[in-house]
């Protein structure tokens, strides 16, 4: 029973009057260093995210505009519309705008009264992000 005893006080600790724990100052060390990279992890993941939506932007706006322009060339010249409007439920969000205009140039002489020019505009969260599409087209009356 004894040497019971003897093995029991040998395996506990001893710390000879040592201080154990923490201080104050390595707690406030600890959290500085953790508050630190804790800001830039939060830093990183908003850019990422920012990145993210401006690389969906521009992956979805040509996709978008040239089937806005595809419309639009389908109709007559005389058809041709100066509008506006969104594109649905499936890309929320996202506008478009249309317009065309005469063509004047003394280089092309009266090849330009038969172009005209349409003009694509797409844009997300109010023109947060902004793609612009254009294209010529040929028409004689």
């Amino acid at each position: 029973m004894a040497n019971l005893r003897q093995l029991y006080r040998q395996s506990q600790p001893r710390f000879l009057g040592l201080p154990y724990g923490f201080t104050l100052l390595e707690v406030m060390v600890a959290l500085a260093v953790m508050s630190i990279v804790l800001v830039s992890v939060y830093r990183m993941h908003s850019q990422s995210l920012a990145m993210h939506t401006a690389v969906r932007f521009y992956t979805q706006a040509p996709m978008l505009a040239k089937s806005k322009m595809v419309e639009i060339e389908a109709l007559t010249s005389s058809a041709f519309p100066a509008d506006s409007g969104d594109f649905g439920e499936e890309f929320p969000g996202y506008s478009w705008q249309a317009s065309t205009a005469d063509i004047n140039s003394e280089i092309l002489g009266e090849v330009a009264e038969d172009l005209k020019r349409i003009d694509i505009k797409v844009s997300l969260n109010e023109d947060q992000f902004v793609y612009n599409l254009r294209t010529y087209r040929f028409e004689r009356e």
